[in-house]
């Protein structure tokens, strides 16, 4: 399993763990974390933006350009934000913490 640190726009943190080959947007759905997903993880819209902490972020395969292009229509986008559905869990990646942008909101809970 794979730790995994939410931190959220309140800095509210929720520790979570995942497997090996799962999405983080997989993990920050299971983990109530506002991350919608509306795409299903197609990449075809921007509503799982999350913020990877810096010292995560260089550990991270590098966005594909589909996926840059999307991140444009996030809001709040910062130099080391992500896709959640584009990033799989790896041993590596054993305790990423990442950031839920204040702008982040599942309309699908509501």
């Amino acid at each position: 399993m794979v730790k995994v640190t939410f931190i959220t726009a309140k800095g509210d943190r929720t520790e979570t763990e995942g497997q090996v080959g799962v999405s983080l947007l997989e993990v920050g759905q299971g983990a109530g974390m506002p991350l919608e997903g509306t795409c299903e993880g197609q990449m075809a819209c921007s509503t799982c933006h999350v913020i990877v902490a810096k010292d995560w972020f260089e550990r991270l395969p590098r966005a594909s350009e589909d996926e840059e292009d999307m991140l444009d229509l996030a809001a709040g986008v910062m130099r080391t934000s992500r896709l959640a559905c584009q990033i799989q869990l790896t041993d590596q990646l054993d305790g990423l913490v990442v950031h839920i942008p204040g702008e982040s909101h599942d309309m699908q809970r509501r």
